[in-house]
């Protein structure tokens, strides 16, 4: 049996693959080759990517694609996408090209507060509290001063900070619920810098809070961080056209196709299993560009999930019409996101990502995000509604069952000149595949 290990961390990176290997792999000179595999040649590039994260033993690659030929706001954008789902890259690229000759997507960022909160316990008169708050709220700004000064001097900062009763839902919780700006940065050092300082602040005031007794001044808190829910931080992407300019692969009128997507839209709004999948499509699209940009994919997903929850039960990001003989269909999501900051500047295919957008702002970078997952959707609806999702998926995904079964090059050549015309499920590969090599 394996025994806990001390000091992993004070090992080197060849001492951790040596534990790692000989206590929890099967073949531990195997295994360290395929660790060393994907290490970088380039020794510099190789230690910083080591130093990212804690215990680096290698890299773990994933596919770094291009959507090409999004026309957003009527200009033109490659899109960089990480991402290991197979279609995903194609149908984000087919959507793309569909309404490049509809007008493209017209975005609008609604707005760009990023929100933090102080929780704490006070067993005390609320009165009291709400008169101490007031007090002490400009001494809360004053303190922070020191935080604050670079990003309030390019026009950002703490915009409010208010106290909330939360006594409803636990006994003596109250909370500072504190709004920020932070122009191009994601901004979550900051804004957890300024949380704790006002934690230190207010518990430093209430010690010496006149009208407070022995046991009001004693406010716990319990914890100071931003929130990722940020329904204020908000982007709108959205496309249009006439009825009579939209098609859904031949199958069908136009008219027709326009109401299959419309109620497929409805049946998300209502039913959340079919919301889940529906909105993990469009993050098939978000997420990629997320990673692919140095952005935190999981502070992204758990806001965007929420705020699809927002009113009671979790339902459809996107949302579908046909009015006076036009076909619209929209998005609007919580994206707090940077492109200064973290690995923007550090992480050489990030660089390269932000570079490939045109180097845009945090507010720019918002609006791509949410045509990427708008766009996704479209692609994804398209196909369930007409031909099936499998049909196009699958003959993405040719390739990786081709792998699976070592297909040589030459088969592999064969294989999807012959899956261009016959339908390409799993076990149809196989098949197609086993008969290929006995013949």
């Amino acid at each position: 049996m394996t025994k806990p290990i001390e000091g992993f961390s004070k090992l080197t990176k060849a001492e951790k693959l040596d534990w790692i290997t000989a206590n929890y792999t099967e073949n531990p000179e195997a295994a360290k080759n395929v660790l060393k595999r994907y290490w970088n040649t380039d020794k510099t590039l190789q230690r910083l990517h080591d130093e990212f994260i804690e215990n680096t033993l290698t890299n773990y690659y994933l596919p770094f694609g291009i959507a090409p030929n999004f026309l957003i706001n009527d200009r033109l954008y490659a899109i960089p996408m990480a991402i290991e789902e197979s279609s995903v890259v194609a149908a984000a690229s087919k959507a793309a090209k569909f309404w490049l000759k509809r007008g493209g997507f017209k975005t609008t960022v609604l707005g760009t507060e990023k929100i933090g909160q102080v929780h704490f316990i006070y067993s005390g008169n609320t009165e009291k509290l709400i008169v101490f708050f007031k007090e002490i709220k400009p001494k809360l700004y004053s303190d922070a001063v020191s935080i604050t000064k670079n990003m309030k001097q390019r026009g950002g900062g703490i915009t409010e900070i208010g106290l909330r009763d939360k006594t409803d839902s636990l006994a003596n919780y109250y909370q500072l619920h504190c709004t920020f700006q932070t122009l191009d940065a994601m901004g979550a050092n900051f804004i957890n810098s300024c949380l704790e300082q006002f934690a230190a602040t207010l518990k430093e005031g209430a010690r010496d809070f006149p009208a407070f007794n022995g046991e009001e001044r004693n406010i716990e808190v319990v914890m100071a961080i931003l929130s990722n829910y940020v329904p204020n931080c908000l982007v709108r992407a959205e496309v249009s056209c006439p009825i009579d300019e939209l098609h859904g692969d031949g199958t069908g009128s136009s008219e027709d196709f326009a109401q299959k997507m419309v109620r497929a839209v409805e049946i998300a709004k209502v039913e959340p299993h079919r919301a889940v999948t529906h909105n993990k499509g469009i993050m098939n699209g978000i997420d990629a560009v997320i990673l692919a940009t140095g952005n935190d994919f999981r502070a992204v997903e758990a806001g965007i999930h929420a705020y699809a929850a927002k009113d009671g039960q979790y339902s459809s990001l996107t949302h579908a019409e046909v009015k006076d003989s036009t076909f619209r269909f929209w998005i609007e999501v919580p994206l707090a996101i940077g492109t200064v900051g973290g690995l923007t500047t550090l992480h050489p295919l990030v660089k390269l990502a932000l570079e490939v957008l045109g180097k845009p702002s945090a507010e720019e970078l918002m609006q791509i995000v949410a045509v990427a997952g708008l766009a996704q959707n479209f692609a994804a609806l398209r196909s369930l509604v007409t031909t099936g999702i499998q049909e196009g998926h699958m003959k993405m995904h040719l390739m990786n069952v081709l792998n699976q079964l070592g297909a040589t090059e030459a088969e592999k050549t064969k294989l999807t000149e012959h899956f261009k015309k016959n339908v390409a499920t799993h076990s149809a590969v196989v098949t197609a595949f086993e008969k290929l090599r006995k013949s």
